[in-house]
């Protein structure tokens, strides 16, 4: 498929829906938090809660959590700015947002020993570690398309088939890009540990690699992977939007388990709230983005903007809905020998999942 087809299928599908151990822990001071002027608008819009959270739910006492976030992760600009935007208040939460070192295994444990309430990441990235041990609850996915696989613009390379002997850059062996396309190869008949050869690069060397001819593809999340497309440098060759997975979650909420068991309103609220931001960034993308600028690294409203629009913002999954779609990712993760194959999809999906809607 063309370049052109899959950023129109991504642009549609986008359109169509209407991260910490003590060390690494950087609290974002409360002035940075401030309500811009469109707050007051955001936190009392009205309109339909989020699909399969019920009705609006506003605590009854005032609740102080701390939720792990890549404050830098365009894909969480929702989240990052719902406190300029009232979505943690009006649901009667003061919500401490915690950047984190990049560190999965670090993010999970401190969400599991209580260091951290909340936490928000990767599916791809984290159920690995989840099939550790991790004392930690998926409660929503809260939206999909972040990965991207890109080929040289004249490098040959047309069809995920043509990447059979190749090489494929990527920033971490254990990246949810690489976990995702090993699983997309392996269903295009090409065995992704032993007929690719995955080669280490950072990100920004990515696109030197591929103009170079080290790698004839080179796959990761955005802005990177966005930024060579738009310079002319790659072209898109797949994305995590396509077949069965075009409307799949690959950012999911994870709660401690204690705080699912015991506090099922609290994390049902908070979980609400950040569906409810990325609701809004559906419809008022301009707004997220300029917010967003306060916290970017060397990006721009209108990247932002685009960006949004190639993410399925609108679609959320919790519930039964939640657990179906872990439960694809562990069945295809198993294909591709990154889960065990003494794990059961099912059983472990529900395991790591919790309605806290019902």
């Amino acid at each position: 498929m063309a370049v052109f087809d899959h950023l129109s299928r991504r642009r549609l599908l986008g359109l169509a829906g209407a991260a910490l151990a003590s060390p690494l822990l950087v609290s974002l001071p409360r002035a940075v938090w401030a309500a811009d002027e469109h707050a007051e608008h955001a936190a009392h819009e009205t309109g339909a809660e989020p699909a399969g959270t019920g009705d609006f739910i506003k605590l009854d006492q005032p609740r102080s959590l701390k939720l792990a976030i890549n404050l830098n992760a365009v894909c969480l600009a929702p989240v990052v700015i719902a406190h300029g935007q009232g979505f943690f208040k009006k649901h009667n939460l003061d919500v401490e947002l915690v950047n984190f070192g990049n560190s999965t295994e670090v993010l999970l444990e401190a969400i599991s020993t209580g260091k951290a309430d909340a936490g928000i990441g990767m599916a791809l990235r984290w159920l690995k570690a989840l099939e550790q041990g991790f004392d930690v609850k998926l409660t929503a996915g809260t939206h999909g398309g972040c990965l991207r696989l890109l080929s040289a613009v004249n490098g040959g390379v047309n069809t995920l088939e043509d990447l059979k002997g190749k090489a494929i850059g990527v920033t971490d062996m254990a990246s949810p890009d690489r976990n995702f396309f090993s699983i997309l190869l392996k269903k295009h008949g090409v065995d992704p540990v032993r007929d690719v050869e995955w080669r280490l690069y950072p990100a920004d060397l990515l696109g030197t690699a591929l103009e170079r001819g080290e790698v004839q593809a080179v796959s990761g999340s955005d802005p990177f992977m966005y930024r060579l497309i738009k310079a002319g440098k790659a072209r898109e060759l797949s994305t995590n939007l396509v077949e069965e997975y075009a409307n799949l979650s690959c950012c999911v909420v994870g709660v401690t388990g204690k705080l699912a068991r015991d506090d099922k309103r609290v994390v049902a609220a908070l979980t609400q709230a950040i569906l409810e931001a990325h609701d809004y960034s559906v419809k008022h993308p301009e707004e997220v983005a300029k917010g967003f600028q306060a916290y970017a690294l060397n990006t721009s409203t209108e990247e932002v903007v685009a960006i949004l629009h190639d993410h399925t913002h609108g679609h959320h999954a919790v519930g039964a809905a939640l657990t179906a779609e872990i439960a694809t990712y562990v069945r295809d993760l198993k294909t591709v020998e990154v889960i065990r194959q003494s794990t059961d999809p099912a059983t472990f999906a529900g395991e790591i999942t919790a309605d806290v809607f019902s």
